[in-house]
C-alpha cells in the first residue's frame, strides 16, 4: 500500500537527487565484500549505556587496559519537542535527546554502534562520525529506512572531541542537522589528557553542551507554526533555513534547558571539562566569571591546549573542550558570546558552584549607595 510515509520518503529522495547516497548506490560505491577481514576476536568487548546530555557515561580518564571494542546502541526518535514557551519543533533525534548522547572511548579502541531506525519513524537516517575514517564518516554504511538497523564499527585513531550528525544526502543533510540530529564523541589519549607542558591533567566532572540553531517558521498571525510531523513542516522550515537567520540558538535543545532546575553544578576547587559541539554554525563559548584554564579550541588532543582564554571559538561542524577549576562559589553563566544569540535567542547555561567566598580574588569594597553629584569623586574610599 502506498502510504503517506512512503510518499514523504519518496519526495525526500527526489528532493535530494542527485546528491543523495541511497542504500543501493552506497553498496555500489562502498563495496566492502572484497576487503580483507580483520580478526578482532582477541579483543575484549564492553557494552556502554549512553546518558542524555549534559551528562556523560562513566569512563576511565586513563586507560588501564589495552584496546577494546566499545559497544553502543542508539535509537533514532522523531518527535515533537518544545524549544521555547511559544515554539515547538518536529525534532529528529539520536536517542530522543538534543544533542545526541556523548560517547567516550580511548585512542586505539573500536567504536561499534548499533543504529536503530524504528518502524514508526517517517524518515531515512544515518550517522556521520567526524572521528571516523572512510565511507563518509560511516554515513554510507549506516543509511537505514524505518524498521531497519545497521551496525558500524570503526577504529578511533585520532584523540580529541568530534561531532557526529545525520547526513542522509542532499538538502536532507542540513534539515536533519538543524532538526536536532547531532552529538559528540570524545576519544581520549590512552594515557589521559596533558597540559601545555605535557603534564597529566584530570577532571572531576564533565558536561556536554550541544549548541543548536533552529529555524522555526511563523504563520500569517506572527506565531510560530506547529506541525503534525516533520514532513509537513519541511517546506516552511526550508524557507527560513535558506535565509541563514536562526529563530533560536540554544543549548541542549531548548531555551533554558541548562538553567533553573537544569543548571549544571560544581563545587569550589573542582575541575570541570566542558565539551561544546556545534554541527552547523560557528560559536563563541564564554564562561562569565571564569576562564578556560586549558582549551583545546579545535578539540584535538594531539595539539597543545591554549591557556587562560576568556572566549574560545568553535567552528561550525566541530567540537571543542575547555578545562576550568572553579575558584569562587556562585552562579556562572556559560554563554555563546554573540550576546544577541545568548540573551535574545537562548544560548545561555548556568553553572551553580558551592563553596566559601574568597575576598582575595574579589571583594565588594563599597556597596551601592547614593552619592552627591556635586562632589562626585571627592569622597575618599576607606
Amino acid at each position: 500500500m502506498f502510504t503517506r510515509r512512503a510518499a514523504l520518503m519518496g519526495a525526500a529522495l527526489v528532493a535530494a537527487s542527485p546528491y543523495l547516497i541511497t542504500s543501493a548506490s552506497a553498496e555500489e560505491v562502498m563495496d566492502t565484500s572484497g576487503a580483507a577481514p580483520v580478526d578482532l576476536s582477541s579483543l575484549p568487548r564492553r557494552k556502554v549505556k549512553l546518558l542524555a546530555p549534559p551528562f556523560v557515561h562513566e569512563h576511565e580518564q586513563v586507560a588501564t587496559t589495552g584496546p577494546a571494542i566499545i559497544e553502543f546502541e542508539m535509537k533514532i526518535i522523531e518527535k515533537e519537542m518544545q524549544v521555547d514557551e511559544d515554539a515547538w519543533i518536529q525534532a529528529m533525534t539520536f536517542n530522543g535527546s538534543v544533542p545526541g548522547p556523548m560517547m567516550v572511548v580511548h585512542e586505539g579502541d573500536y567504536v561499534e554502534l548499533t543504529l536503530f531506525n524504528p518502524p514508526e519513524n517517517m524518515m531515512q537516517h544515518n550517522i556521520d562520525f567526524h572521528a571516523a575514517t572512510g565511507a563518509l564518516g560511516g554515513g554510507s554504511l549506516t543509511l537505514v529506512n524505518p524498521g531497519e538497523k545497521a551496525v558500524l564499527r570503526f577504529k578511533a585513531t585520532r584523540p580529541g572531541v568530534f561531532v557526529y550528525h545525520c547526513a542522509p544526502g542532499g538538502p536532507m543533510i542540513p534539515w536533519h542537522v538543524v532538526s536536532g540530529m547531532s552529538g559528540a564523541i570524545m576519544v581520549l589519549p590512552r594515557d589521559g589528557l596533558k597540559d601545555h607542558l605535557g603534564k597529566p591533567v584530570s577532571y572531576d566532572r564533565i558536561y556536554h553542551i550541544g549548541e543548536n540553531d533552529f529555524y522555526l517558521p511563523r504563520g500569517p498571525d506572527g506565531d510560530y507554526m506547529r506541525f503534525a510531523d516533520a514532513g509537513e513542516g519541511y517546506s516552511d522550515m526550508l524557507e527560513v533555513m535558506n535565509r541563514l537567520i536562526p529563530s533560536h540558538v540554544v543549548f541542549n535543545g531548548r531555551v533554558g534547558a541548562l538553567t533553573g532546575t537544569g543548571a549544571l553544578v560544581a563545587e569550589q576547587g573542582e575541575t570541570v571539562l566542558f565539551v561544546h559541539s556545534q554541527a552547523n554554525r560557528d560559536s563563541r563559548p564564554h564562561l562569565i566569571g571564569g576562564h578556560g584554564d586549558l582549551v583545546w579550541e579545535s578539540g584535538k588532543f594531539n595539539n597543545l591546549p591554549e591557556r587562560d582564554l576568556e572566549t574560545w571559538f568553535i567552528r561550525g561542524g566541530s567540537a571543542g573542550a575547555a578545562l576550568y577549576t572553579f575558584l569562587q562559589p556562585g552562579v556562572y553563566a556559560y554563554v555563546n558570546h554573540n550576546l544577541i544569540e545568548a540573551v535574545n535567542l537562548g544560548a545561555t547555561a548556568h553553572v551553580i558552584v558551592g563553596g566559601d567566598w574568597n575576598n582575595d580574588l574579589m571583594e565588594q569594597v563599597v556597596a551601592p549607595v547614593e552619592y552627591d553629584v556635586l562632589h562626585e569623586g571627592r569622597t575618599a574610599l576607606p
